[in-house]
């Protein structure tokens, strides 16, 4: 088979980081038109133009990719997240719950891969990718938890357990509230189905209140 006309093979460095954004981009573009479980590899290729044999030059698998999205997801929020938290001089746990909540609701492709990644994306992809991918969570969750430790004086431990219920739940529940049109249609016509899609942010900012509260008044104060 030959390959699109619109297609040359990147023959540069900088050629081939142009060809991994631009990949990354339709990638992000049909994820947010259809649901990152709804793209294939073959979607992919189509979009950029080429065919799905030499888009595997640049990525190892589809995985790879969405992986790569969910990393830049991260470090995008928890730049936002820290923005508005940094601003702030001091917050009740109210305060910071409606802040992960409407940070996270306002990212719904974000919120589809957290709970993409643990499912599908980490499992068909090296093991250093998997590396590379934790690394840069794990730096996000450290800056984080400074802010919650500023704020309400969490510490490391009540610190990953918010923002892990935070990300997680995020997930659950853009899952809840994008069931698909025929799932959606079911529940439309069916009053006693309608509590069957929910409203993420909303939702979240109960959880999330609920467990800073729980966790602030369970912390010794110091002195």
């Amino acid at each position: 088979m030959t390959q699109p006309a619109s297609f040359q093979r990147a023959r540069s460095a900088e050629a081939k980081q142009a060809r991994e954004a631009a990949i990354l981009e339709a990638a992000r573009r049909l994820g947010q038109r259809r649901g990152i479980r709804e793209v294939t590899l073959t979607d992919l290729a189509a979009e950029v133009g080429m065919h799905k044999s030499a888009l595997l030059r640049y990525f190892e698998t589809r995985e790879q990719i969405f992986l790569e999205l969910t990393a830049e997801g991260w470090q995008e929020w928890s730049a936002a997240l820290r923005a508005d938290l940094g601003a702030r001089r001091e917050a009740t746990a109210v305060d910071v719950a409606e802040v992960f909540a409407g940070t996270l609701a306002a990212r719904p492709m974000f919120c589809d891969l957290l709970a993409q990644a643990p499912l599908n994306l980490e499992r068909n992809v090296s093991l250093e990718t998997v590396r590379a991918f934790k690394l840069v969570t794990l730096h996000e969750v450290a800056a984080i938890g400074a802010e919650l430790d500023r704020l309400l004086g969490l510490g490391e431990q009540q610190a990953l357990d918010m923002i892990s219920t935070a990300t997680g739940m995020a997930g659950a529940l853009w899952q809840m509230a994008s069931p698909g049109p025929r799932l959606r249609e079911l529940y439309a016509n069916d009053p006693r189905l309608a509590h069957a899609v929910v409203e993420v942010g909303p939702r979240l900012r109960r959880i999330l209140t609920a467990f800073l509260r729980g966790t602030v008044a369970g912390t010794p104060t110091s002195g």
